[in-house]
């Protein structure tokens, strides 16, 4: 699939058309980089050094491939050379990253616009749930953290965290459902 910012007839990739990329892939390559690590912070270290690598390499990039895929190579890559230097087991095994690899293709074919469709919902959300969201989930902070940083209970942060999850839910499946013409 080539992206927007790039077509086959560009024979430069630009600043601009790079961040257009990286913009679009960002999100479904943290969740990747999220699973392979198994932690927020490495899982943006990671993602940061695969863009860097992608940008040093972008003259290698066949335009007629899937970037995302190119890019999950690298940051794949980028992972096993960090546990080799660091003399850890990488988390997950070839057989284990080879499955995520495909299901993660297969729900990007399943789902090409599900960040889009997400951010929608985010943004209907009344702040009482989208702050909790945001506390949590973008900043990856743990429960008591989040509660603090918000001022309320944990309890409270948890429900609110639940109603969050539903309406989102809700929303998602809202948007998939077939019109119905009258």
């Amino acid at each position: 699939m080539i992206s927007a910012a790039l077509h086959p007839h560009d024979t430069a990739m630009t600043q601009q058309n790079f961040s257009q990329l990286m913009r679009e892939q960002h999100a479904t390559l943290s969740a990747y980089a999220r699973v392979i690590t198994r932690d927020a912070a490495r899982a943006e270290e990671l993602v940061q050094d695969t863009f860097l690598t992608a940008w040093h390499n972008i003259e290698k990039f066949d335009i007629t491939r899937d970037i995302a895929a190119w890019l999950r190579g690298i940051a794949r890559n980028k992972w096993r050379e960090t546990c080799r230097r660091q003399g850890r087991e990488v988390a997950m095994d070839e057989a284990a990253l080879l499955a995520l690899e495909e299901a993660v293709h297969q729900w990007q074919a399943d789902q090409p616009d599900i960040f889009d469709r997400l951010a929608v919902c985010r943004s209907q959300l009344p702040e009482a749930l989208s702050e909790p969201l945001r506390v949590c989930y973008d900043e990856a902070r743990s429960g008591r953290e989040a509660a603090d940083v918000l001022q309320i209970n944990e309890a409270t942060l948890r429900k609110r965290l639940e109603r969050a999850r539903e309406a989102l839910r809700m929303c998602l499946e809202k948007q998939t459902e077939p019109s119905t013409l009258s």
